[in-house]
Formats: structure tokens, C-alpha cells, sequence
């Protein structure tokens, strides 16, 4: 999807009237859906930002060009509708221009599947209880401190080769009784499979919990977390810093699981994303990435 804006500029020579082209992946934007903005800028563009659906996130350019990108994303709770995308495009030389494009959101269909887990993980005894508090606690501390600079680099790959065997956002009947919604993708990796990093990043967190098993959290920085579930053994420690395809554990069927699989889940700014949409973009090279740690 793309559209064309027609932006007043003014200048020394007097007011200009330029051409602007909005563009974005998927070309259908749908609840749960991540999405990258592309947008075309004069050279002395110093940085751009945007607000849409009450998130604040900010561009990067791509090498030396013109165009700039930014992922963003849409909560699954967000209603099909028209939201304002708000950009604000920061001179080096002057004032910023703000800009103004209306985006439609449809609603995603998801399907309903019933699945049987351990009674254990759907009636906790006290000594459980406190162990999944606990756990809360940790993977709110770990999920606020994500860093602001963006350190993910071009395209977002698989974890692992083997096919997907669950869906992200498919309602769930736990037990007959006990609804969820899955909030991440799900591969048919036996155990032992080496996991690897979708893209660059941090470890924040590599440890066992009762419902994740061990688990692994990455950040990607600018809000974005890639997360790990049901594994087997892991590779990284919590600090490491993380390569795109690197091994970082092997996949298992620890925690709240029916059998061997990885689990992989995408979190921005606090909304979980599709993954399999995050796979599919062509994000390009920024014209930093130089910078971004890689070991």
C-alpha cells in the first residue's frame, strides 16, 4: 500500500510544494500485525519520527538514500478502523514538517483449537503460585528494560528450519475450560534442535520458568523483543550479546508444553506481533548498522 502527500515547505525561496510517498508492509494491516513504514525525505532530514495507535517510534535511513523505515506495529486488542499515522520530519537546517496519513486497520480472523495441558499448569498448587508471582515479577523488570537504540540489523530470520505447527493469535480451549490466545508461533523442532537469534541483539534473560520452561529473551532495541519457549539447553547467558543465526539454545518441551517444539514470540512496545508477518518483511540495511554490536 502507498500514498502520495502533497507537503508545503517553506523555504528561502518561498513556499514549495514536494511530493511525499508513504508506503508500508504488509499492504493490508490487520490487529496483531507488525508493519514497516517506508518514506521518502529530502537529503537534509536529520531524523524522523512518527505516532500511530498511541505508540511513539522513530526512522532510519537506508545507506545514503532518501528513504527511510521504521517498525511499528498493531495490538491485537485494536478494533478495525481508520488511525492517524503522525510524522514529523526533523531538519538539520530549519524547522520540522509534520505530516498527517489516515491508515486503514481490517480485522484478522483466527482460528479456535481445544488443547490438553497438565493439570499442574492450569490448577497451580500455593508453592506454584508463588513461583509464577515470582516468575511475573522477573519478566516485568526484564520487559521494561529495553534499550532505545535500535539494534537489529536488516531482515529478521527463522529460529529454526523445521515447519510451523501453531499459529500466532489462535484461540485456545485449555482443558475444555481455560481461554487463551496464542501469542506466538510455534515449530515442530524436536528436541535438541539448535534455536538461533532472529537478528541482532541483547540478552536480557536466559533462564528456567514454570510456564515458559527455559526461556530467552532478546532485545532488539527500539522496543522490539524476541522471545524463546520450551527450551532444552541453553547456549547464551543473560548479557551476551547476539548475532543474527546465532545457536543461542536447543529446543525442548520444559514449561507449559504438550511436547518438543519452540515456541518463538515477538514483542513490541509491549503488544505481541505475528511473527511470521516479522519474517516476511524486507527490512533493508540502515545506514548505521556499522555500529550495532555483533558480538
Amino acid at each position: 500500500m502507498f500514498l502520495v502527500l502533497l507537503i508545503l515547505a517553506c523555504g528561502s525561496s518561498g513556499a514549495q510544494v514536494r511530493q511525499v510517498t508513504v508506503t508500508w508492509q504488509p499492504s493490508r494491516l490487520a490487529n496483531g500485525s507488525p508493519v514497516l513504514f517506508r518514506m521518502t525525505a529530502p537529503a537534509n532530514v536529520e531524523s524522523m519520527s512518527a505516532e500511530w495507535l498511541g505508540h511513539s517510534f522513530s526512522f532510519f535511513r537506508e545507506g545514503h538514500s532518501g528513504r527511510w523505515y521504521a517498525l511499528a506495529g498493531v495490538s491485537l486488542k485494536t478494533p478495525a478502523g481508520v488511525y492517524t499515522l503522525k510524522l514529523a520530519e526533523n531538519f538539520a537546517d530549519g524547522p520540522s514538517t509534520a505530516i498527517e496519513k489516515q491508515i486503514k486497520v481490517y480485522a484478522a480472523t483466527y482460528k479456535k483449537i481445544p488443547i490438553r495441558v497438565a493439570r499442574q499448569f492450569t490448577e497451580p498448587n500455593p508453592g506454584q503460585v508463588a513461583t509464577i508471582a515470582a516468575d511475573k515479577g522477573i519478566k516485568e523488570r526484564t520487559f521494561a528494560a529495553v534499550s532505545e537504540r535500535r539494534l537489529w540489523s536488516g531482515p529478521f530470520i527463522p529460529p529454526v528450519s523445521e515447519p510451523v505447527s501453531d499459529l500466532f493469535g489462535t484461540e485456545r480451549v485449555i482443558n475444555g475450560k481455560v481461554q487463551s490466545r496464542h501469542q506466538g508461533l510455534d515449530y515442530a523442532a524436536p528436541a535438541g534442535t539448535p534455536v538461533r537469534a532472529i537478528n541482532r541483539g541483547v540478552v536480557l534473560l536466559a533462564r528456567p520458568m514454570f510456564f515458559e520452561g527455559n526461556f530467552i529473551v532478546i532485545d532488539h532495541g527500539q522496543g522490539l523483543l524476541s522471545l524463546y519457549l520450551h527450551l532444552s539447553e541453553f547456549k547464551v547467558k543473560e548479557g551476551d550479546h547476539v548475532s543474527g543465526g546465532q545457536v543461542i539454545a536447543l529446543s525442548g518441551g520444559t514449561g507449559r508444553a504438550t511436547g518438543a517444539h519452540l515456541h518463538l514470540s515477538v514483542r513490541w512496545q509491549g503488544i505481541y506481533l505475528d511473527p511470521a508477518i516479522l519474517l516476511r518483511l524486507m527490512i533493508p540495511q540502515a545506514k548505521n548498522d556499522q555500529s550495532v554490536p555483533n558480538s
